[in-house]
């Protein structure tokens, strides 16, 4: 029998992975999207869907359309815990980026041995949990045998002991106050950071062109660093809106004295898990999404120029 000469003979083409080579990088990013679409999406569009009901969590949710976002146009309450969240977002916030770019100042044209340590310490309040950072100034602060009150009062301070709690200017600071300590630290780390990708170079030249150290923090450094102020604004802002922690545990949950430091995000719990009006706190909800989606946006246009440049 005559054998086929084997250079003839069909060869078999290699078998394909079932997968495309240029495929596998959709596995790795489908546990962020599938992540993503159950625990945000899918709570996002079920929160809508409540704020246009009302239910109190026991009974059979009843439909009434609009009639909650018409009510919050008229609720002087939700008015109030949105000034006061912005008036202590504002407390924070501007004295927290001034005191920053004070010390990236310092840290940047000034030779301070440890500033590795020095960055460390101003980081560690931030570490700690703010349910734990306001827990521990009221029982600093609160009631007349308090540590603070004591101390004050063996000092013969002039109105010792202070009711820090009883007045509404005093417990609308420290909620400022504890929010600036948590976060100043965290926002000089961050803008270091930025002066780092600002080249060496341009500091020598300007040194060269007789510009002193204000000048060239005000018109290189920060200049040069703006994306990361800008970023750090809108964070700050998202993070200012949605305060609840520390204002909760400084008050006794309803913002008291005379609601002073009652934030829209401890309205919308009350609202919730106290009156049991699910609906109007998911329109609490979305209607404070929108503010903060549209605050950030517009932020982010105004800090734009058409070069594409960041600006001040």
């Amino acid at each position: 029998m005559i054998q086929p000469d084997a250079q003839q003979l069909p060869r078999k083409k290699p078998r394909r992975s079932t997968l495309a080579k240029d495929r596998y990088g959709y596995l790795f990013i489908a546990p962020f999207f599938v992540v993503f679409l159950i625990f945000g999406l899918y709570p996002i569009i079920s929160t809508f869907q409540l704020s246009l009901q009302k239910w109190d969590g026991m009974m059979p949710a009843i439909s009434i359309g609009l009639k909650n976002y018409a009510r919050i146009l008229g609720d002087q309450v939700f008015y109030l815990s949105l000034w006061n969240t912005i008036r202590i977002w504002l407390g924070n916030a501007i004295p927290q980026f001034g005191v920053a770019l004070l010390l990236v100042a310092i840290f940047t044209f000034s030779k301070i041995r440890g500033k590795n340590f020095y960055r460390a310490v101003f980081y560690l309040p931030n570490l700690i949990t703010a349910t734990s950072v306001g827990l521990l100034f009221n029982l600093l602060l609160d009631g007349d045998n308090s540590p603070v009150n004591q101390l004050l009062t063996a000092l013969n301070v002039s109105g010792a002991p202070i009711s820090f709690f009883q007045s509404k200017a005093l417990t609308s600071g420290l909620v400022s106050f504890v929010q600036w300590w948590m976060w100043f630290g965290y926002t000089t780390v961050i803008i270091l950071a930025g002066t780092t990708t600002v080249d060496k170079s341009m500091y020598e030249a300007a040194m060269v062109d007789g510009a002193n150290r204000s000048q060239t923090f005000w018109r290189i450094t920060l200049p040069l660093i703006k994306p990361t102020l800008v970023y750090l604004a809108i964070t700050s802002f998202i993070g200012g809106m949605q305060l609840f922690d520390v204002p909760l545990t400084l008050s006794n949950n309803l913002g008291d004295p005379g609601k002073a430091v009652l934030t829209v995000s401890m309205y919308l719990y009350n609202q919730g898990f106290k009156n049991f009006n699910y609906g109007y706190s998911a329109t609490i909800s979305c209607v404070l999404f929108l503010l903060i989606a549209g605050m950030s946006g517009f932020a982010y246009k105004a800090m734009r120029s058409k070069d594409g440049m960041y600006k001040l």
